[in-house]
């Protein structure tokens, strides 16, 4: 085939579906903007993986869970979007309180990460009360309402004010009243499972 054939057959295929960069194109490859999606992808990973990782208290989990959120967005929505960021937080937040809720293996993620770095110094005592109440306070997260659950976790995992309120999709002097809101039931959740 010549390249005016190809030229041709190129013009006729729709610019968001051709595999080739080409000027009518944009930066288009496929229907992504790869380039884009990378800038956001290496700038937003760490703050996605933290978020999860708040939640599951399991880096390897917390991965696994960001690369879904980074694939569900990439495959539905541009990351030049204004509310890329505030949705991948979120996506991230549920995704990983939906692991947790549904994840059976949760007792040996807790004993993996409940022993301190320096543990041979640790009272044994200290270690299994600490532990207990991580148990405690995950177990009454996974029973908290969603929005609960979300605005702990993205706190919690280092956000602002101002991010979370973007992630949550409400005012910032909302995420102050829902924080200490969703603290209360935390701890009324807490206190209703301590024997």
């Amino acid at each position: 085939m010549g390249m005016e054939a190809e030229a041709a057959r190129l013009k006729a295929i729709p610019a968001t579906t051709r595999h080739e960069t080409s000027a009518d194109a944009g930066q288009y490859t496929g229907n992504r903007l790869p380039e884009a999606f990378e800038r956001l992808f290496i700038a937003e990973y760490p703050r996605v993986v933290a978020i999860a990782n708040r939640v599951l208290a399991n880096q390897h989990e917390a991965e696994e869970v960001a690369q879904e959120v980074f694939l569900s967005f990439h495959r539905s929505h541009d990351p030049l979007a204004p509310y890329a960021r505030p949705w991948l937080y979120r996506a991230a937040s549920h995704s990983a309180l939906n692991v947790l809720r549904g994840n059976r293996r949760r007792q040996v993620r807790e004993v993996a990460n409940a022993l301190p770095a320096n543990s041979s110094d640790a009272d044994p005592e200290d270690i299994v009360e600490r532990k207990e109440q991580r148990s405690l306070v995950r177990e009454a997260m996974r029973r908290l309402p969603t929005k609960s659950a979300s605005v702990l976790a993205l706190r919690y995992s280092g956000l602002s004010y101002a991010e979370v309120a973007g992630t949550m999709g409400v005012s910032v002097g909302q995420v102050g009243t829902l924080l200490r809101r969703a603290e209360a039931r935390l701890r009324t959740e807490v206190t209703n499972a301590t024997p």
